[in-house]
């Protein structure tokens, strides 16, 4: 620990991202990457770029991407900011927004990355339990004052609200700031981007990383009032101005634009996902509604941490926490078919050994 840290630094206790190996043979059913290639568009796009703009400094405003999406979502370009994937669009969401909160209000079990932003901005964060079946308790929801974070779906469960419980949660209290992060946004769940026409204290993030299969490129956007978006983009322009990279914004335009391979994607993981989901039943395991693109699951019998050690020692990575009420979940993200079958396979083996 360096004696030139800060009092905040000694204090953090920063995210752990899933595993990224570099093991020949591996399955990774650990990060919720998609398992087709991106759109070819995407692809082209990214190979023009290369050749043609790498000598230039990118556009600071990423007007071509922003425009891409507000058309694509029936909003103005002002509605429209873009980062470095979705967590530096709600880390600025933090600094720009929450900071001045006295607290954040998030589910107790959600993106574990949330209380990591509200320790570094000097918020509280208020874990709001789940229901015993781990759906969002919006009833409790609703009469809190202060602001609200939610992940829909949510992370790691899967479980999705609908639109007109969203829009209730909303509109209860439009002098609250409600923050719904769509970054499973593509594979099943409603978007709350239809209520963005009637309300200002709504902000809607998404990534490219998960329903575009662009992961590696690292872009993700939000979606809210003008006012709003203007408070992320000052915080940025006093952070990063130049935040997304000149292949970054011709892959993620090409891309959002490709509406034809999001659909024929998006149903391909959704057809894995409800095969595997019916496979993992008839083994015993409890498995939750998933509107994502990742199933989170236990088994009957078997503790999480014997499954997920005997799966890694096969070369199958999944994700598993040690947290109260989901040691013994495995969330496990849906990969090509013969990925998923592998992992059928190998938990039989398992299964058969226990």
């Amino acid at each position: 620990m360096s004696r030139f840290w800060s009092d905040k630094t000694r204090d953090l206790a920063p995210y752990t991202p899933g595993e990224q190996p570099r093991v020949d043979g591996l399955i990774k059913l650990n990060t919720n990457e998609h398992p087709l290639a991106p759109s070819q568009l995407a692809i082209a796009a990214i190979s023009a770029a290369i050749s043609a703009r790498l000598r230039h400094y990118p556009d600071p405003d990423s007007v071509q991407l922003r425009l891409a999406i507000a058309e694509r979502e029936g909003l103005a370009l002002e509605q429209v900011f873009v980062g470095n994937g979705s967590d530096e669009v709600l880390a600025h969401i933090f600094a720009a927004l929450l900071s001045g909160s006295e607290a954040i209000n998030v589910p107790d079990i959600t993106y574990s990355f949330y209380p990591v932003w509200a320790k570094l901005t000097g918020i509280d964060c208020c874990s709001r339990p789940l229901a015993d079946d781990f759906s969002i308790d919006v009833d409790t929801l609703r009469h809190i004052q202060g602001p609200i974070l939610l992940a829909n779906p949510n992370a790691p469960t899967g479980i999705a609200l609908d639109l007109e419980t969203i829009e209730d949660l909303v509109l209860t209290n439009t002098e609250r700031l409600v923050v719904i992060d769509e970054a499973y946004y593509g594979f099943g769940g409603a978007t709350a981007a239809p209520l963005l026409e009637r309300a200002d204290n709504l902000l809607i993030t998404r990534s490219f990383s998960k329903s575009h299969a662009l992961a590696g490129l690292r872009v993700g956007y939000a979606l809210g009032s003008a006012e709003l978006i203007e408070g992320l983009v000052r915080v940025k322009d006093s952070f990063n101005s130049y935040p997304l990279d000149v292949l970054a914004q011709a892959g993620a335009e090409a891309a959002i634009r490709d509406g034809e391979w999001l659909l024929e994607a998006s149903h391909v993981v959704s057809q894995n996902r409800e095969w595997l989901r019916a496979e993992l039943q008839q083994r015993d395991f409890f498995v939750c509604p998933s509107a994502a693109n990742f199933l989170f699951v236990r088994h009957a019998s078997i503790a999480g941490q014997a499954l997920f050690d005997g799966l890694r020692a096969g070369n199958i990575l999944v994700r598993r926490w040690d947290k109260p009420r989901i040691d013994n979940y495995l969330r496990i993200s849906i990969g090509t078919r013969e990925e998923c079958l592998a992992l059928v396979m190998a938990l039989d083996g398992l299964l058969a050994s226990a």
